[in-house]
């Protein structure tokens, strides 16, 4: 019987963003079950549109998915108990920029790398098969994997994960490890002390990266320090720092990630919003001076409107400091001028 004061997260260990809500939820300290969506966990979120996890259940028996949404959600329910939006609005931008590249581009390497090369597919076909489907017997779980290894492979083109785009991707991946790589630890985060929303939305990326057999010797090969913090963000329960003071220089870890959000991110979501206002079958950007084409997506529509309706709520000196950090990375074009 749930407790009237306990959430249920329903997810997958294979999936980032249900890891990235769960370690947000453990430093957050707010008190949940994990429950692994097995066949009745299936059953009992049918209903939920989209069928994505993770679903959060909530005490009084609603349930809800999308990882950002939920992160905003509870930080009203629960303010001021150890808050992952930092106290400063111009670093709270910063950080739901970074989460949003995370959520939306980090996660194309993580797909990318596990359905692309045949290692990786074995791997994460039976992994995923254990976690998800461990309530049936090992014949119909081996069946099940065979079939969802088909069904995610056939979905690379869909969301850009071709051999054509494959040096773009793969790129960004190598430029997020090294921004990130001994320059952020149990004491040192993005924007101070403590970990932010923009941690966790890397972190559930790293997290299956940091598992699946090629990214994983990737990231042990280029950035073992990084290996270190992401087994340490799993569950920073423990942690308690401060955000760093408004006017304090940005860390390079977050120069070089808005450095990318210029040169990847943001053109990636101005060439979708062009595509699905021109009624177009494909979006087309030139990333790193290479060509990447893939289908245009609604909801990455929503998240070109949601960062350029955050930008123009700032308001007096956050909105100065905000600017100033996006002019010197690239970013402020984009978030101020038409499509």
């Amino acid at each position: 019987m749930q407790s009237d004061k306990r959430y249920r997260l329903i997810g997958a260990n294979g999936s980032p963003y249900s890891v990235k809500m769960r370690a947000l939820m453990r430093y957050r300290r707010l008190p949940f079950d994990w429950i692994l969506r097995t066949a009745s966990a299936r059953e009992e979120i049918a209903h939920i549109r989209p069928a994505l996890v993770p679903v959060l259940n909530y005490p009084d028996g609603s349930y809800r998915n999308d990882s950002t949404a939920l992160v905003h959600d509870l930080e009203q329910r629960h303010p001021g108990e150890r808050s992952v939006i930092p106290d400063d609005p111009a670093m709270a931008f910063l950080a739901d920029l970074i989460e949003d590249m995370a959520d939306e581009w980090l996660t194309k390497a993580m797909f990318h790398y596990r359905w692309h090369y045949a290692p990786d597919q074995d791997f994460a076909a039976r992994w995923i098969s254990n976690d998800s489907f461990s309530d049936l017997e090992l014949p119909a779980r081996r069946e099940m994997a065979t079939t969802f290894k088909e069904r995610q492979i056939g979905r690379m083109a869909s969301v850009g994960c071709t051999p054509e785009n494959k040096p773009m991707i793969e790129q960004s991946y190598q430029a997020v490890l090294q921004a990130l790589n001994s320059r952020i630890d149990g004491q040192r985060y993005l924007f101070g002390g403590r970990p932010s929303v923009a941690e966790f939305g890397l972190f559930g990326q790293l997290r299956v990266l940091a598992d699946d057999p090629t990214p994983m010797g990737i990231m042990r090969d280029t950035a073992g320090d990084l290996v270190d913090w992401v087994r340490f963000m799993d569950d920073a329960s423990g942690v308690e720092g401060a955000w760093q003071a408004p006017g304090d220089p940005l860390t390079p870890a977050v120069q070089d990630l808005l450095k990318l959000s210029a040169d990847v991110y943001l053109p990636f979501l101005a060439a979708n919003a062009r595509a699905l206002q021109a009624e177009a079958d494909t979006l087309e950007v030139d990333i790193f001076g290479q060509p990447y084409c893939q289908a245009p997506f609604g909801y990455q529509l929503k998240c070109w409107n949601g960062l350029r309706d955050g930008f123009a709520k700032l308001e007096g000196s956050a909105r100065t400091r905000a600017e100033a950090a996006l002019a010197e990375s690239g970013c402020l074009n984009y978030l101020t001028s038409s499509i």
